[in-house]
């Protein structure tokens, strides 16, 4: 058993609702959450990396590790984040300290393995506050749920301003996910990624 996998159970068994998941994320889960990601996209902040491997990905897909910022609660999984992944920042703290911890900078994308649907509406609704308080115009959040829904319901959307579209469902991840992409109304329809 790998120490990453030793690492997630361990976690998984000391706290299990804020880890909310039997496994890690799959690579097949990890390859759709990161498409579109691409080295020009500038800074791109994940929320909830956990072991690492949705971070695995996103510096796969060309991402520099200056260029990528997480947010992690787990102070063992920062730790264990900071040693594997030199180079990216590690913030060992909420994803609603997102906007202030940047600052002005924006980014061009936020990935999500947060356990959204486990968490209560407002706390839901923050967490894609703080998202789009970070993503410069145009910017995207990808966040995949184990539900059919999107993990906001529509008066949530309509209150931040924001549309969903539904992507692929990764059958191969244990559970299955499906993966959303969120984006500001306003440019909804130019979305491509």
């Amino acid at each position: 058993m790998s120490s990453e996998t030793t690492l997630f159970l361990r976690q998984l068994i000391s706290n299990p609702r804020q880890v909310s998941a039997i496994s890690p994320s799959s690579p097949w889960l990890a390859r759709g959450m990161t498409a579109g990601l691409h080295p020009a996209m500038g800074k791109v902040v994940e929320f909830g990396p956990g072991t690492g491997r949705l971070t695995e990905a996103i510096l796969a897909r060309g991402v520099a590790p200056h260029d990528l910022v997480l947010f992690e609660m787990n102070g063992d999984f920062v730790r264990h984040l900071r040693a594997r992944f030199p180079g990216v920042t590690v913030h060992h703290g909420p994803a609603q300290d997102a906007p202030k911890l940047l600052g002005t900078h924006r980014v061009g994308k936020v990935i999500s393995g947060l356990p959204l649907l486990s968490m209560p509406p407002a706390l839901r609704e923050a967490i894609v506050a703080a998202a789009f308080g970070t993503l410069a115009p145009g910017g995207a959040m990808v966040q995949f749920t184990y539900g059919a829904q999107p993990p906001l319901p529509p008066e949530s959307l309509e209150r931040l301003g924001l549309a969903v579209a539904t992507g692929p469902r990764i059958w191969r991840n244990i559970p299955p996910a499906r993966i959303f992409r969120f984006y500001r109304q306003s440019e909804a329809s130019s979305a491509t990624h």
